[in-house]
């Protein structure tokens, strides 16, 4: 229960970026825009990254330090060429433009282009003091890495602890990006899904498919670092309900449902008889457009099964639709779409509180109504019908 609590609140805090990313006509979605740059050192004395060489398919970094720089060095305009699946050598020296003092130091390439860097992504770590010997990092670029513009960040933090945190300010020290193009490896240029602006339009039900989140798919919707996969349903009148299972799913899956404004309208992480996987149903009525958002539990991610089934309303459900109480919980008035006539307002006890011979549709006072739970009744085709009413 606790763990479903924290759950909610990190949801409802995080779906206000979903709200800004709708509503931003003018903001075009770049992986790159979110890496943290508020990072670095807030002195340019004393340690700091000396040198960086970096050989590749096509092209060399070849930098060398000092002057210090406050805060992150973006040097995004050196970069060179991996190849994914590839063998490679960065050459790394952590110095100081001032006094030797003792730290660390560790740098990351951004394989998976997610905008973080994360502690798989690492290709090498130091301590010491300088001056210490150069600092030989081999690494093998992943066989799913991902085609295309990345970065890679080195650090060297004074009275750093590793593993380091690429996000981190401190005092001393140097924080420094360099572009990287990842080749031969997975083209992502087809894949839909991976935010709101261009989901996996579910055009009709049942729905059932397989994917895969371990690529082509960054984090969006910040519950989880795990990438997100969002599927895009505009439910019918005719619907009562809507279920969505990724159960036999490789991984331990978390699944949420959000409306067009980002308020959250369910989620699960274990469903009862699924495992690690999640199932969830929600209710449809009034909804409008909604998306479902795959990810992971933690960084988990992987191959997953996904059906959305729906359940329909009968004859009188619907009939039941034509008629709406808004606002609904109501403070003062409130008014009824869709019936004229004899209303009744009648309180927990069955007792009639309330009663308009000849209601037309204008707004029923409530003011003299104590705070609770009541239920509106009224006829329509010489059938009777009600409705609750909270009055808060």
């Amino acid at each position: 229960m606790l763990r479903e609590i924290v759950i909610l609140a990190r949801l409802t805090i995080t779906m206000r970026n979903i709200y800004l990313l709708l509503f931003s006509s003018l903001t075009i979605f770049s992986t790159n825009a979110q890496y943290c740059t508020a990072v670095g050192p807030t002195s340019t004395i004393d340690s700091n990254v000396g040198s960086v060489q970096l050989t590749g398919v096509l092209g060399s970094i070849n930098y060398v330090g000092c002057p210090g720089v406050l805060g992150l060095q973006d040097l995004t305009a050196l970069g060179t060429t991996l190849n994914a699946g590839g063998s490679y050598v960065a050459n790394i020296q952590f110095s100081t433009c001032g006094g030797n003092y003792s730290g660390a130091g560790e740098a990351w390439i951004d394989y998976d282009q997610n905008g973080t860097f994360d502690p798989s992504e690492s290709i090498g770590t130091w301590s010491g003091i300088p001056p210490t010997p150069l600092s030989v990092f081999n690494f093998n670029v992943p066989a799913g890495a991902q085609n295309g513009l990345t970065r890679m960040r080195v650090t060297q933090q004074e009275q750093g602890i590793l593993p380091l945190n690429p996000c981190a300010t401190f005092s001393w020290g140097s924080v420094m990006d360099f572009s990287i193009t990842i080749g031969n490896g997975i083209d992502c240029s087809g894949y839909v899904g991976d935010d709101t602006v261009d989901p996996i339009i579910v055009a009709t039900l049942p729905y059932a498919n397989t994917g895969d989140n371990s690529y082509c798919y960054s984090n969006q919707n910040l519950v989880y670092n795990s990438p997100d996969v969002y599927y895009q349903i505009t439910p019918s009148p005719m619907m009562q309900s809507i279920t969505v299972s990724l159960c036999g799913s490789s991984f331990d899956t978390f699944l949420s449902v959000v409306d067009a404004f980002g308020n959250i309208v369910a989620f699960n992480d274990d469903a009862a008889g699924c495992g690690t996987s999640s199932s969830l149903t929600f209710e449809t009525a009034g909804l409008g457009l909604a998306y479902v958002i795959v990810e992971g539990w933690g960084n988990a991610s992987g191959a997953y099964n996904i059906s959305i089934n729906s359940d329909f309303l009968g004859n009188e459900e619907l009939i039941e639709q034509d008629f709406i109480l808004f606002p609904n919980p109501a403070t003062s008035n409130f008014s009824i779409k869709g019936i004229q006539g004899k209303v009744e307002i009648i309180d927990l006890s069955g007792k009639i509180v309330e009663t308009i011979e000849k209601y037309n549709g204008e707004s029923i006072s409530i003011l003299n109504l104590k705070n609770g739970f009541y239920t509106v009744q009224f006829e329509k085709n010489n059938l009777l019908h009600s409705k609750k009413l909270m009055i808060q």
